[in-house]
């Protein structure tokens, strides 16, 4: 009878929470998002976006309002269910991804690889458009779970050739 495994070492188990917990809120934020969109399905996106400019004290002159106040005429209700289903569907994902790495298990580690590599154009392609102190820090958070990731995988590889060479 072979003797149970031990877990990772506790750093490694911190950092795969400390991942876990930012997938968690990814999640969370892209959820209430859903949310939000399913709350403005037979309403007037428009009348909502101005209100909400005006409570941040925005002047509908300028032109990133103008841009704002546009897409919400552009809105329609099976668009706001589309991008709903879309929501749920990452967070589904990234709920999943969270409690597979808080549990340290090895398929969520290719998860939050794969995915967030996936993400990577998308965060270098925002850069390019406009930087900011935001985008750099997501991108680089990003590159430094991917490369961790990376290195568990192999890791681990190298762990389970070695156990099977023994």
């Amino acid at each position: 009878m072979r003797p149970p495994t031990p877990g990772p070492p506790r750093r490694q188990r911190r950092v795969l929470q400390t991942v876990a917990t930012i997938e968690f809120t990814k999640g969370v934020f892209v959820t209430l998002m859903g949310i939000c969109a399913l709350l403005l399905v037979h309403k007037d996106a428009w009348l909502y976006a101005e209100s909400l400019l005006a409570m941040f004290h925005i002047s509908t002159d300028r032109h990133i309002a103008q841009m704002f106040l546009d897409l919400a005429d552009k809105v329609t209700d099976s668009s706001l269910w589309a991008a709903a289903r879309l929501a749920f569907a990452y967070s589904l994902l990234r709920f999943i991804e969270a409690y597979g790495l808080w549990r340290c298990r090895t398929w969520a580690e290719w998860v939050a690889a794969v995915s967030g590599t996936l993400l990577l154009p998308l965060e270098v392609r925002e850069l390019f458009r406009r930087v900011t102190l935001l985008r750099c820090g997501v991108l680089i958070v990003n590159v430094a779970v991917v490369l961790y990731m990376v290195y568990l995988i192999l890791a681990n590889r190298r762990e389970h050739r070695k156990a099977a060479c023994s």
